[in-house]
């Protein structure tokens, strides 16, 4: 039995991610704020990412239950993601800023941790998959949270794959790029005012013009990727070249 853990599965691209590959023979774990009524099959924990102690206690526990499953591989998907505020940065509210970091960022950062050192004795098949985003590597204004907590990404997933080397049973991570999928963030974007976010109208036009792509779409091909043996650890992997 193969098991994926992933955060934020209650819609987007975590939804559509934990729904392909729960039909396709895997089992699935989400841990997510709030439960989806579309997950038939799947287990499914309520936990607050903003929480950092609840947290850890939760992803404790079920690793601890997973310990004792038959299984052949283990994959923790850190799909969650928070846009925060599209507001230039000194406008921001701190708490906000806080949560965002926490679930983009620090999340990721603890339960990668946990992974890898609960996980290490057994003996299976370990993988890390962390969805980035082509804003890691760009200067959006309104965006300064997300673009630079997902550069951090970029950084956790080279750096660990880099640690992971020459372990007797390396953890092979990967961070993801899922393009631009049309999902409730980008409802978000679409919202935001042109003094906030200058680029506003480009993604109003990629809209209007059908050039977003599903999240079904976007599931489809991170199974691939998942299945590719061929990616280094600690690579940066954009769907679209798949």
């Amino acid at each position: 039995m193969k098991l994926i853990i992933i955060t934020g599965a209650s819609k987007g691209i975590g939804n559509a991610i934990a729904k392909e590959f729960y039909k396709n023979g895997y089992a699935v774990i989400s841990l997510s704020r709030t439960k989806a009524t579309n997950l038939n099959g799947i287990e499914q924990i309520e936990c607050d990412l903003t929480d950092l102690v609840s947290l850890q206690a939760v992803f404790k526990s079920v690793l601890n239950k997973a310990k004792f499953s038959s299984l052949t591989s283990i994959t923790l998907f850190n799909n969650a993601g928070s846009l925060g505020l599209i507001k230039h940065l000194e406008n921001n509210d701190y708490q906000i800023i806080i949560n965002s970091v926490n679930i983009n960022y620090t999340a990721p950062l603890l339960l990668n941790s946990m992974f890898i050192k609960e996980t290490e004795s057994w003996g299976i098949d370990r993988k890390i998959r962390t969805i980035s985003s082509g804003a890691a590597n760009s200067d959006i204004d309104g965006w300064s949270v997300y673009c630079s907590t997902k550069a951090a990404v970029n950084r956790m997933t080279s750096v660990i794959g880099l640690e992971q080397e020459n372990k007797k049973s390396p953890v092979h991570t990967i961070a993801i790029y899922p393009g631009i999928v049309d999902t409730g963030m980008q409802t978000e974007i679409r919202n935001a005012s042109e003094e906030n976010f200058s680029n506003v109208l480009r993604f109003k036009e990629m809209k209007a013009n059908n050039e977003l792509v599903s999240p079904e779409e976007v599931a489809i091909k991170i199974l691939v990727i998942e299945n590719d043996s061929s990616i280094e650890n600690g690579s940066i992997v954009d769907v679209r070249d798949y």
